[in-house]
């Protein structure tokens, strides 16, 4: 028999036994399932994998590690450590690709996707983005991976129609379509609705055909949203009420790059849990509404307002967004029309680190205004400030030294005066970038000879239109890492350091125009930057020969003294080439017949030299040259007909030249041409009938002082954007044609000489200096890109003959028309009135007859006319400014009358001169008698009027009447009083008094 206490041992053993078996087998299925880990892939899944690695392009072989039977470990997928099954499947090159690959450089995934993806249905996460499917449509069976929480398919090069099945994607929180290269589009997005837990929804760049009111209807049924990215969806319209009123946690919203053509809704201010808010881009207009205290954006970290025309004042501005003072980091407000100055507190801002206002008067005369307030020096975490383009004043403040993280400085295009100093740059250890100039050139830079700036890092320097010299600013050679430098116009002359020809290898862009360096161009430059460098010397005073150096993507020396040949293997040594100017130079010779192998260049401008011999062939293979200027040179020869075989050519300049040959057969297939100048030199034949065909887009043509013969061909009358056209100074004959009226170029605006040639290399518009010389009132004038240019028609000192055809007067913009010295007859066209925008007429020294039409009075923009020499009779106009006219641009029309000439019409002997006289006495008096009678009507109507408005009213309104007689009959009363007491002082004043 146990007795108690051995019962109870024995109980106790067992339950140490048990608790020992309980762990034994709890750390026994630890160690299986430690030991299964790795073993735990499905076969199924894993042969799903190896379908899908099998039709996917890899050609850096970046999925070598999907070999095995543990596809667990295959890069870019997991699984789930319990069951096995995959659960993240990630394609991304950065995270599956080895180090030993150069990620950047390597080839994207690319193929298509095998419908085994549908096999791996508990799939949570997928991530597709960065490859390139080649265009392929989203594949619906993505549809059916119901356990999806994460779906990225953005920049993956899909198109087409994206599938409604993916609304049964319900468990989705993050959902990523943007495709910024493709063509994705949406028809219906009503599966959107279903996806009621989506926390982040980018759409970016998928072109939207629902209306924007649909859209935010079912946007506004994600209660959970948190981000949504919809720019550059073709949305044409902001909902005049918020759409978000269920969406309570809203705080990224990205509307940029649409078109609303809209002001901001007043709701976008209201949205108090937004951190970002991006509307660049979008046309929004008209003047924001008076904000102040309105915003209540406190939240508010990002918001980009860039690229629109809004209208606001910066002081109310700054003022409305003072709630956000202390979250906001980056402010971008660039290209739009702000005015007004900025606030001092502006300072408050404490933890922006970007502010970007410039450009607010690149399309306007007004700009945010006023001097840069000192309280900028608060901005202590402020990494970048752009000002760029605007009409600030005043001086810099120094404060602008105490921005210890600033990165990058641009305060381009203003209108500062003053000084910089070593003050300004006192604790900049960070700057990077460095930009200024002032319109009105009265900012100097003045800092002393020993100055070692704090920072030794700065990569970008410009500095234009401000006094820098006159000794090249020597604190440039403390820059370690220095890459671009612009100092245009900056008072700097000597010779150019010998540093820079040290750090020369690693120079980006150095622009030097417009000093006066009066040093020989160096040969020891080397430029053998990666990033195609680009060099400008124009305007200087440099002496010596064209150097080569290779590398270079562009090179400008307009305007020196260089002198010599033109080197023969320039092609061979600089085939980078885009853009050469070597114009207004002493250099000579022959141009190479080599720059047919810089295949890349775009401008070629030698102009203003002593070139002698024949114009090179030009090559098929210089496929990018648009503009080529061989003008005042001494080439001789005819134009090579390969010239044409240049498929992108639309400026081609040779006047002032010795060149001659038969036009008639010329420029064939120029369709690209724009401008043809061949002026002043020694061509012959006729105007080529096929022009239109052979130069469709042609828009100025310059033949004058040539020997050219025949007619005017009617084919001018068919080239649409012809404005510019000077015949003037050679042998034509025949009639003007008829159908001049008709060219459309002359009935638009006049506009300045732009010729957008973008350039990734220069960063903007190529500086070619797009010049022409017209000749108006026997004057040249020469004008250049940034003028007006007038629309003329000059067909002056030829032998045309027969009328000036009465459809001229439709050309309602032309500048000036010149039909001097031919033998023109007939009338002054009598609608000549309706050229309003003329400002040059010269008829001089042809046999017209008839009178002055009167309407010509009213063409006030008219400055300058000649109608002498001709059979011109009646009297001379003189309303306007033909009151202001001198008497010489009559003479040689005896029969012509009036104030000018001191001659008295009535003295005119009877005959077609009287008739016209007492034509115009006619229409005179008619007018008169029309004036007159307008007066009387308008008298009339005025005393009627009058007359019942104030006694109608008294005989209808018994109260007004009252008391209209009341005031009457007061005021008489006062007025005899007055008389009653002042008569009796007066009568003693003048001793009147009787005694």
């Amino acid at each position: 028999m146990i007795s108690s206490g051995g019962t109870m041992e024995i109980t106790k053993i067992f339950a140490y036994f048990v608790i020992a078996l309980f762990f034994l087998f709890a750390s026994t299925q630890y160690l299986v399932t430690s030991l299964n880990v790795s073993t735990l892939c499905i076969k199924e899944e894993r042969v799903a994998l190896l379908k899908i690695k099998k039709d996917l392009k890899d050609p850096s072989n970046c999925l070598s590690s999907w070999v095995g039977e543990d596809c667990c470990n295959w890069k870019g997928i997991e699984c789930d450590n319990q069951t096995g099954h995959v659960q993240k499947f990630e394609l991304r090159r950065y995270l599956i690709c080895t180090k030993t690959i150069n990620i950047l450089s390597s080839p994207s995934f690319g193929g298509k996707i095998n419908p085994s993806l549908a096999d791996l249905k508990h799939l949570s996460h997928l991530d597709l983005s960065y490859s390139d499917f080649e265009g392929a449509p989203i594949p619906e069976f993505i549809g059916y991976l119901n356990m999806l929480n994460y779906l990225d398919l953005s920049n993956a090069n899909f198109t087409g129609m994206v599938p409604t099945n993916l609304g049964n994607l319900s468990n989705l929180h993050y959902l990523d379509i943007s495709s910024p290269y493709s063509s994705l589009w949406a028809r219906d997005l009503s599966w959107l609705s279903a996806l009621s837990s989506l926390r982040y929804l980018d759409m970016n760049f998928v072109n939207i055909t629902n209306s924007p009111h649909e859209l935010f209807q079912v946007v506004n049924k994600m209660s959970y949203l948190l981000e949504l990215h919809l720019a550059s969806c073709n949305l044409g319209a902001l909902p005049p009420s918020s759409p978000f009123l269920n969406s309570t946690s809203l705080s990224v919203l990205d509307l940029s790059g649409n078109h609303f053509n809209s002001s901001i809704p007043s709701w976008m201010f209201n949205m108090s849990t937004l951190t970002d808010l991006s509307l660049s881009s979008t046309s929004l207009t008209r003047r924001m509404p008076s904000m102040l205290g309105r915003w209540k954006l406190c939240k508010l970290q990002f918001l980009y307002l860039s690229y629109n025309s809004l209208i606001a004042d910066m002081t109310e501005m700054i003022e409305a967004m003072s709630c956000s003072n202390q979250s906001l980091k980056s402010l971008d407000l660039s290209q739009n029309q702000l005015f007004g100055n900025l606030p001092n507190s502006l300072g408050q801002f404490k933890n922006l680190f970007s502010l970007d206002l410039s450009k607010n008067s690149w399309n306007t005369h007004s700009g945010v205004s006023g001097p840069i307030p000192a309280s900028i020096g608060n901005l202590s975490n402020l990494n970048s400030l752009s000002l760029e383009g605007n009409m600030l004043n005043g001086t810099i403040p120094e404060s602008i030294g105490q921005l210890t993280d600033l990165f990058s400085l641009n305060l381009l295009d203003n209108y500062w005066e003053g000084i910089m100093t070593n003050i300004h740059f006192h604790n900049l250890s960070n700057l990077r970038s460095l930009s200024v100039s002032s319109k009105k050139n009265t900012l100097a830079l003045k800092v002393t000879n020993d100055w070692v700036p704090a920072f030794k890092n700065l990569s970008y320097v410009e500095i234009r239109d401000c006094k820098v010299g006159p000794t090249f600013p020597n604190w440039l050679t403390n820059q370690v890492q220095l890459n671009d430098i612009i100092l245009e116009n900056a008072g700097i002359s000597g010779e150019i350091p010998h540093w820079l020809y040290n750090i020369s290898s690693r120079i980006g862009i150095l622009d030097l125009s417009r000093n006066k360096i009066s040093d020989y161009l160096p040969k020891e430059m080397n430029f053998t930057s990666s990033n195609y460098p680009r060099v400008d010397f124009s305007h200087n005073q440099l002496k010596g020969s064209i150097q080569i150096w290779s590398d270079l993507s562009a090179l400008y020396l307009r305007n020196n003294s260089l002198s010599g040949t033109f080197p023969t293997n320039i092609g061979k040594e600089m085939s980078y080439l885009r853009y050469l100017d070597l114009s207004h130079n002493y250099l000579k010779g022959s141009i190479p017949l080599s720059l047919n192998k810089i295949q890349n260049l775009s401008y070629l401008d030698l102009s203003s030299n002593y070139f002698t011999g024949e114009i090179p062939k030009f090559l098929m293979g210089m496929h990018s040259l648009n503009i080529i200027d061989l003008s005042n040179n001494w080439l001789v020869g005819g134009i090579p007909t390969s010239i044409c075989s240049i498929p992108l050519l639309f400026i081609l300049e040779l006047s002032n030249n010795n060149l001659s040959a038969d036009l008639s057969s010329a420029f064939h297939n120029c369709i690209s041409l724009e401008t043809l100048s061949l002026r002043n030199n020694k061509f012959h034949g006729s105007i080529p009938n096929e022009i239109r065909k052979n130069v469709p887009s042609l828009s100025e043509l310059l033949l004058r002082s040539n020997t050219l013969t025949g007619s005017i061909p009617e084919e001018l009358c068919h080239l649409p954007s012809l404005s510019v056209l000077d015949l003037a100074e050679n042998d034509l004959s025949g009639s003007i044609p008829s159908c001049l009226g008709d060219i459309n170029g002359f009935k638009v605006p006049q506009t300045p000489f732009v010729y957008p040639v973008y350039s990734d290399l220069t960063q903007g518009y190529v500086p070619y200096t797009r010049h022409t010389e017209l000749v108006i009132g026997g004057k040249v004038i020469e004008y250049t890109k940034e003028m007006p240019v007038h629309s003329i028609i000059d067909f002056s000192k030829n032998y045309l003959s027969g009328e000036i055809p009465e459809n001229i007067t439709q050309l309602i913009h032309l500048g000036a028309l010149n039909l001097s010295w031919n033998q023109l007859t007939g009338n002054i066209p009598s609608k000549i009135g309706s050229l309003t925008d003329l400002e040059y007429l010269d008829l001089s020294h042809n046999n017209l007859s008839g009178p002055i039409p009167p309407n010509m009075a009213s063409m006030t923009f008219l400055s300058r006319l000649n109608l002498s020499y001709n059979n011109l009779s009646g009297r001379i106009p003189l309303a306007n400014q033909f009151g202001t006219f001198d008497a010489s641009i009559y003479i040689g029309n005896p029969e012509l009358c009036g104030d000018h000439l001191q001659k008295n019409c009535s003295s005119l002997l009877p005959g077609n001169g009287e008739q016209e006289i007492k034509h115009q006495d006619s229409e005179d008096g008619d007018d008169d008698k029309a004036e007159r009678f307008g007066l009387y009507a308008s008298i009339a109507v005025g005393y009627i009027t009058g007359f019942w408005i104030v006694c109608g009213s008294l005989m209808l309104k018994r109260s007004w009447r009252h008391a209209y007689f009341n005031f009457v009959y007061d005021t008489r009363d006062k007025l005899l009083v007055l008389m009653a007491i002042n008569l009796p002082r007066l009568k003693r004043k003048f001793g009147l008094e009787s005694n």
